[in-house]
């Protein structure tokens, strides 16, 4: 792929500004959900909401970004952004629950298509000594999308319709979209290769079923424990698809490498820690400690603002301290950043959220960087691709993961708990902040909150845990690989 140094910066910002509107889901929906959940009921499946949407876009990374070698990045791009935006327009409509989960789905399917082939096109406009800058660049979207997220969700809520929670992608991926068609230019025959859509299909049922299996543990063991068969029959039948076919989804081989292997587990985790945060902290601050959603949507501020400059430091301080100890920095301050929620109470501040929230982010920063740079630095050139893939989806997949077994967790604790309705839960959201009485409702959501908290701490350890089975990588020698030509 090529293209005239003069398209590059122009290039690069359709590149952030598709970033963008995937950054941006974390913060502004995150705040405005309570409100949403309120309006359109079915509390249950709140954690469907972010689920379904990590669920295609942990599905389908792998396979988009194999379709960018077949049809080239260009097209590619320009579809996922076209779907994204179908996606957001849909979600503004739903009616009920269970429609905005499946608007968000085709979301997701956008966003599966966005992620991976936006950093290949960085990949191949920029040389590696390049990278560094252009990567500060990029950590810098989310930066600016963790303030204008929580702003712009508080005063949509309090505004106008929650709809435009959504509708706000549109003109964001239209200026994305005609940057990439007016000033992307590809050459050469892209790389005839096979997609697994068996191997897709496969993961996405197993994945879901899972998702289901957990989601209803508790409350319906009938559906649990046949989609737990369902799980285990499709994840059977996606190994042994993945180990027959040609071009698999995922390469087991590589996989099963040590620090592929642990620095995966590491990401994986910290996924799933992550996303127990952005889920569940605006629900506790605005209804059980009785904040606005402005002032919930800040708190997560504190997480995104932190991650990028904790990826600034991390890159810096590569060559001083190693690779493997900046990981193990990043996964040692998880826990103590997830200490903090555990340790909130009704009455208690929002900046004591705020600061477990930065420290958490911090620590993602520190982490996400150098697992990247161990994954690329311990493989070879021709599998470095490949490799990069298989961390991304292991976040993704973290995601995913987290916020089902989290939000089962928040459903089987209301549930044992008896002493209130989800009816009554769901008036106490729909209020919001400006709630009066239901104390017993309050009190049992803070307690079930609390609940999560402390499974986001655990898997926040076991990250750390992880971290440190990652074995030492010789930083020089990845770099000196980085700077071969590819090959032709």
């Amino acid at each position: 792929m090529a293209s005239p140094s003069l398209s590059r910066p122009l290039v690069l910002a359709s590149v952030m500004a598709a970033s963008f509107m995937i950054a941006i889901e974390a913060t502004i929906v995150s705040t405005a959900m309570p409100q949403i959940v309120g309006r359109l009921g079915n509390l249950d499946l709140y954690a469907w909401v972010f689920s379904s949407f990590l669920l295609a876009q942990t599905a389908t990374t792998v396979v988009f970004g194999k379709l960018a070698d077949v049809y080239g990045r260009k097209s590619i791009l320009l579809a996922g952004i076209a779907i994204f935006l179908a996606g957001s327009v849909l979600c503004g409509i739903a009616w009920s629950m269970p429609s905005l989960i499946a608007f968000r789905l085709i979301q997701g399917i956008g966003a599966g298509a966005i992620q991976p082939v936006a950093v290949t096109v960085i990949g191949d406009l920029y040389a590696a000594h390049e990278r560094g800058r252009v990567q500060g660049y990029l950590a810098s979207v989310w930066g600016v999308s963790s303030v204008i997220g929580p702003l712009a969700g508080g005063l949509i809520i309090s505004h106008v319709s929650w709809a435009w929670i959504f509708w706000i992608n549109v003109p964001v991926g239209i200026v994305a979209a005609a940057g990439f068609h007016f000033f992307l230019r590809e050459s050469g025959a892209s790389e005839q290769r096979g997609v697994d859509v068996a191997g897709a299909l496969l993961f996405t049922v197993a994945i879901a079923a899972l998702m289901l299996a957990l989601t209803e543990a508790g409350t319906n063991r009938a559906i649990s424990l046949a989609s737990a068969a369902v799980c285990l029959v499709g994840g059977a039948l996606f190994v042994w698809q993945e180990r027959r076919a040609r071009d698999p989804m995922v390469a087991f081989a590589l996989w099963a490498r040590r620090p592929i292997a642990t620095t995966n587990a590491a990401t994986l985790l910290s996924g799933m820690t992550i996303i127990g945060l952005t889920t569940f902290l605006p629900m506790y601050v605005q209804v059980v400690l009785g904040y606005s959603a402005l002032v919930a949507g800040f708190t997560l501020t504190a997480t995104v603002l932190g991650w990028p400059i904790g990826a600034t430091l991390a890159a810096r301080n590569f060559a001083r301290f190693g690779l493997r100890p900046t990981l193990v920095f990043g996964g040692v301050l998880l826990p103590v950043g997830a200490l903090a929620f555990v340790m909130l109470a009704p009455g208690g501040s929002p900046w004591q959220a705020g600061a477990g929230s930065l420290v958490l982010g911090f620590g993602m920063g520190f982490l996400s960087t150098a697992a990247i740079v161990i994954i690329q630095d311990s493989v070879g050139w021709a599998e470095r691709g490949a490799a990069t893939a298989s961390n991304l989806f292991a976040r993704n997949l973290g995601s995913t993961l987290g916020a089902t077994v989290l939000g089962a967790a928040l459903n089987v604790s209301l549930a044992r708990g008896g002493a209130v309705s989800v009816e009554q839960v769901r008036h106490l959201l729909d209020r919001g902040a400006g709630a009066v009485g239901d104390g017993a409702a309050r009190a049992a959501l803070g307690q079930s909150l609390h609940v999560t908290f402390c499974g986001v701490l655990l898997i926040a350890i076991g990250t750390m845990l992880a971290a440190f089975l990652v074995p030492a990588i010789d930083l020089h020698q990845g770099l000196r690989d980085r700077e071969q030509p590819h090959p032709a």
